[in-house]
């Protein structure tokens, strides 16, 4: 595996600045950014530890808050999808601003509401946006957005997260893109049976993989 730089870096989104946390390794393939949902950070372990884990597949990562922690703690604010979604779109931006990230290309990791925010970014962002993964993730929130993606996109859900199953498989009739759903065996909703998380890097770090070299070519 190529050396990974970890950093820490002040991403600005708009009139806040946030921390955030930038793995690059050499010769990466592209960026990742992760969009989290509520009550998890950029601190999280198991957030570091699925970054880690694409960095040995050469994939940079940005974890970062999208929210600030008073905001956080703010419940309307947690599932407000317009704020999380401008949120994410300043931080890309930003991307594009840094010398050393601007010509990788960028794929969105979102969970929870993270998901729905990914996915209207990426309606947006059509030109810059060329992976989604989505992590048992609320896609069902981005509405009508969802017809405008273009990226390619993953839908990864627990295979006992009964409820969120079927707001996915509502999200994915949707999605007019060229998408997927996959459903890990006895993982709920946090991914926390053994394995299963493993399982989600795995099959995230291949749709990366994928989804970058197919746009290389392009």
């Amino acid at each position: 595996m190529n050396n990974v730089k970890i950093e820490k870096r002040n991403v600005i989104l708009g009139s806040k600045s946030q921390e955030g946390i930038l793995r690059l390794p050499d010769d990466a393939l592209g960026l990742v950014v992760f969009a989290h949902g509520a009550g998890s950070s950029r601190l999280s372990p198991r957030n570091n530890y699925v970054a880690d884990r694409l960095a040995e597949r050469n994939i940079a990562t940005l974890l970062f808050d999208l929210l600030t922690e008073a905001e956080a703690a703010d419940r309307e604010k947690v599932f407000d999808i317009p704020l999380l979604s401008g949120r994410l779109l300043e931080a890309i931006e930003w991307v594009r601003d840094q010398p050393e990230l601007s010509q990788l290309k960028m794929g969105l990791f979102g969970a929870s509401t993270g998901a729905a925010a990914a996915l209207v970014a990426a309606s947006w962002k059509k030109e810059l946006i060329v992976a989604v993964v989505s992590r048992g993730g609320r896609p069902d929130l981005a509405g009508e957005e969802l017809s405008n993606v273009t990226a390619p996109t993953f839908l990864i859900v627990g295979g006992a997260d009964y409820q969120v199953i079927k707001l996915n498989e509502d999200a994915a009739h949707q999605l007019t893109c060229d998408h997927k759903m996959t459903l890990v065996p006895h993982a709920t909703h946090l991914f926390e049976e053994p394995g299963t998380l493993d399982s989600v890097v795995d099959l995230a770090a291949d749709w990366f993989v994928s989804s970058f070299a197919k746009s290389t070519a392009e």
